[in-house]
């Protein structure tokens, strides 16, 4: 983060202060002084009790009367106005402290989020220039107010750790600011889906990177950010820009949920248009659960659809060669079938775990 090498005052007085000294070497009454310069006694009495700005008028009235330029009676109140900006500055960061305490600044910074900070203040700084406001109230607004609907149509505010979660949906914002696609096109993404499961049949190394570009090419941005702590979460999807976007943590770090994940997300986008952020761990509204529910069926059909779960059911063998015949016949993961089967316990969560792939998105 830049550093301002300007020079900042400790202290600054009002130009009032200077116009009293002069006035009293030149022996000169506040009456007589509003006099000569054409302005209201009121309006002196004010700008001598601090209470009032010295403008470009007066400045330039005031250098007749007590032949002091108007650029010093203007710097002054420059330098003044900056100096009290600055202290009701420092009340705002002193009033952040309890906010900034809120988020895993540690973890943040060690991800690089955030700039290194060692003290309050600077912590207070270095969350106001990642969220991009400029106080905790601002942030509020924002995340937990919705009032800026247009640009962020839900609130945080019944979701648990929502400093966590609101760093996490902000990183994924910038992180979609630096990715280049093509413009969205519908049916191009809709005809893309069997290359995708493809993709996560064959699990090849570098699937994910893979992932983002299939995604690319038909205008969605796919982010992986990882998740903070006490703030699990799986991912989300949201427009930023009308451009599609979806954001994967990977916290599981096996490929059977990720699938599930992205093809759930990827619903979002093809079922439920602009309107909605769709947020794990969101207290939705009946309406949003019926799209959650939607995003869910999209997702577990395109992966192994209900025919295919029945007919690996109804066959009884669930031994890891069986499931491997399987997966090659319904082109998906074997990975993918046995998290189905240990899901709805029809094998134990122990029982051909290894055919599930450990994935890490972030190596």
């Amino acid at each position: 983060m830049a550093t301002l090498s300007k020079f900042v005052p400790p202290v600054a007085f009002h130009p009032g202060v200077t116009l009293a000294e002069k006035l009293k070497e030149m022996a000169m009454s506040v009456k007589e002084f509003a006099v000569r310069t054409s302005k209201p006694e009121k309006t002196v009495f004010a700008v001598i009790k601090g209470t009032s700005s010295v403008t470009p008028d007066m400045a330039v009235a005031f250098e007749s009367v007590t032949r002091i330029p108007a650029h010093f009676w203007l710097e002054k109140q420059r330098l003044y106005d900056e100096y009290m900006a600055r202290e009701r500055r420092e009340e705002q960061l002193t009033s952040a402290y309890q906010w900034a305490r809120a988020f895993p600044f540690a973890q943040m910074e060690r991800m690089g989020w955030v700039s290194a900070a060692k003290t309050l203040d600077e912590k207070v700084k270095s969350l106001f220039s990642f969220f991009q406001v400029s106080t905790a109230k601002a942030w509020e607004d924002y995340y937990l107010n919705q009032q800026l609907k247009v640009a962020f149509r839900i609130s945080l505010s019944n979701i648990k750790e929502p400093h966590s979660i609101s760093a996490w949906l902000r990183e994924g914002e910038l992180q979609a600011a630096e990715m280049h696609v093509s413009a969205f096109t519908e049916k191009g993404l809709r005809e893309s889906i069997p290359d995708m499961k493809t993709l996560c049949a064959r699990h090849p190394q570098g699937f994910a990177k893979e992932l983002q570009n299939i995604c690319g090419q038909h205008g969605v941005k796919l982010i992986y950010t990882p998740c903070l702590p006490k703030a699990p979460i799986n991912g989300s999807t949201r427009w930023i820009n009308d451009v599609p976007c979806i954001q994967i943590t990977g916290r599981h770090k096996r490929n059977d949920i990720f699938w599930f994940t992205f093809f759930h997300e990827l619903a979002h986008i093809l079922l439920h248009g602009k309107k909605d952020i769709f947020l794990e761990s969101a207290d939705y509204i009946d309406k949003q659960q019926e799209k959650e529910n939607a995003a869910d069926s999209f997702a577990a059909n395109l992966l192994l659809s209900q025919a295919e779960e029945a007919e690996v059911i109804k066959s009884g063998d669930f031994s890891a060669a069986a499931i491997m015949v399987y997966a090659d016949k319904f082109n998906t993961h074997p990975g993918v079938i046995v998290g189905r089967l240990q899901h709805k316990r029809i094998i134990p969560y122990t029982q051909n775990s290894d055919l599930i792939e450990k994935i890490d998105l972030y190596k």
